[in-house]
């Protein structure tokens, strides 16, 4: 079981970003939740949290070695693969890789300790590594959920409504992968649909199919159409997610998406799927082992295919209820792993990716507030590069929700503002409003106070902060009800980004021919 077995599959572009808003205008959109002037990609100035000691690093660090020689990694059906791995040094037996010390670590030197991926627009393009932080929405749902409609299979319109809202979040920089499975489109041609529809909704980076290599390469087909052979010959405009199939195993389909994308010189993220006590220890130190060792080899793998492609270290941990064998979400245990794999990573010199808004809940209920909270701010506690699942993550990842993707995004912008971390600026001391003031008055109206007035705290789109006797005459409405509105306002007020005819045309030209070869399969 992996992510793609659990919630569909995952899976980044653009020039260098840079800041698209400044002062006041910048601090405000920073603050509210509401539609406003897109955010730059996090740039943390807060302080790292980090759980494990350097003896406990050390000690993972040569468990994982440890495994990596003696028990190995199996690169199962792909005989170029195990080839590599032989002409690289390492003992290849059956499908089983085992590594001499100091193979793996010597091979991920070569990947960038950060790498841009850039967007259509300039403006949106993202920073991956170092202190920066990118948010990416739900990843995978075959589910989607609204009010009025209830629980039901994903379409290309509910796709194509995800891509929308997420362009339109100003808190979320990046327009993730399969927000969600249309799957009233074959599964051999809703690739080119799902990829088509990030370039033409959004001018946001986005992700490429991973479900086989030739819907790879037809990703990086389409992206060349966008931004030019060269251009992506040179630079990151794709992210993609690749999975171990936990315990210890990569299989041919995610070996296959990783030479394709590696190869053209675009990010690949290497993450382990572990639901622990099911596929990997019940134990932290034990799970970061295994992860360790896991991504390692996927990263190592990613330069023998192109020295110096881009990659990220991915983790996606969760614990499981001991009674029943469901994924369980928010509990302390995965947040000591996320702690502990944003440090290993850091170690290796590569980027982190890691969840989101995660939670078991059905419906975007307290349930769903406390276990999302409980996963977004220790990621960014953590200093997690690439945040997949930000908003809309209902059921485990089998649901896509469009209320909680709403209230989601006003979260991450709490996130957002949080990261900036303490103005000491003369504005932040306030000594002129503290002498203004003086002893046994108030600051309401004093002129520090009326000059920050706008932008002094975050103010959220989704919360009901008026009376009780307000909140009753408006319908004694809840979050969700709110938020439901907001998604509906949003949709109706969508305007597309400007995209060329000529590569519009182009696009879809690609696509009617590719669909003309492709059967109507289920697989």
């Amino acid at each position: 079981m992996n992510e793609i077995d659990s919630s569909a599959t995952e899976a980044g572009g653009g020039r260098r970003g840079r800041r698209s808003s400044g002062g006041a205008g910048a601090r405000r959109a920073a603050r509210t939740g509401a539609q406003g002037k897109q955010l730059t990609y996090i740039k943390r100035n807060i302080p790292l949290y980090e759980v494990l000691s350097e003896e406990g690093l050390d000690l993972i660090e040569r468990n994982a070695e440890k495994i990596l020689k003696e028990v190995g990694i199996e690169f199962r059906d792909d005989e170029e693969a195990l080839q590599m791995w032989r002409d690289a040094g390492a003992d290849v037996d059956g499908q089983r890789v085992r590594f001499p010390e100091g193979l793996v670590r010597g091979l991920i030197k070569t990947a960038p300790s950060q790498f841009t991926q850039h967007a259509r627009n300039p403006e949106r393009s993202v920073e991956i590594g170092g202190g920066n932080t990118v948010f990416a929405p739900v990843y995978g749902p075959p589910f989607v959920r609204d009010l009025e409609n209830g629980r039901r299979y994903a379409t290309i319109e509910d796709f194509r409504n995800f891509v929308k809202l997420a362009y339109m979040a100003p808190s979320l920089h990046h327009s993730g992968g399969t927000v969600c499975e249309p799957v009233d489109i074959p599964v051999a041609k809703r690739h080119l649909d799902m990829v088509y529809s990030h370039v033409r909704y959004s001018d946001k980076p986005f992700m490429g199919s991973v479900t086989a290599p030739e819907r790879s390469e037809d990703s990086v087909a389409m992206a060349k159409m966008v931004f030019g052979d060269e251009f992506v010959d040179n630079n990151c405009v794709l992210i993609n997610l690749v999975n171990a199939n936990s315990p210890m195993v990569f299989d041919d389909t995610m070996l296959g998406a990783l030479k394709v994308y590696a190869r053209a010189g675009q990010a690949c993220i290497i993450s382990p799927f572990i639901l622990s006590g099911a596929m990997s220890p019940v134990t932290a130190v034990g799970t970061l082992t295994q992860v360790l060792a896991e991504a390692s080899a996927g990263i190592a793998f990613s330069q023998l295919c192109r020295p110096g492609a881009p990659v990220v270290f991915g983790t996606f941990a969760s614990s499981m209820s001991m009674q029943s064998g469901a994924p369980t979400f928010g509990t302390p245990e995965p947040a000591h792993v996320l702690f502990g794999a944003a440090q290993l990573a850091r170690r290796l010199g590569v980027p982190f990716r890691s969840g989101g808004s995660l939670c078991a809940s059905k419906v975007p209920d307290a349930q769903a507030a406390h276990e999302s909270s409980n996963t977004i701010f220790p990621a960014l506690l953590a200093g997690v590069n690439f945040v997949l699942h930000s908003a809309g993550w209902l059921e485990g990842g089998l649901v896509g929700s469009y209320e909680k993707l709403i209230l989601d995004a006003d979260q991450l912008g709490i996130m957002q503002r949080f990261s900036e971390g303490v103005d000491y600026s003369e504005n932040g001391q306030a000594l002129d409003a503290i002498q203004e003031v003086g002893p046994g008055n108030h600051f309401l109206g004093c002129a520090h106070t009326q000059a920050n007035f706008e932008d002094a705290f975050y103010r959220s789109s989704t919360a009901d902060n008026n009376s009780f006797e307000q909140w009753l005459a408006e319908g004694e409405k809840d979050a969700a009800t709110r938020a439901n509105a907001i998604w509906k306002r949003q949709l109706a007020e969508y305007e597309a980004p400007a995209l060329d005819p000529g590569i519009d045309e182009a696009l879809k030209d690609f696509m009617a021919k590719r669909k003309e070869t492709l059967p109507d399969s289920v697989s």
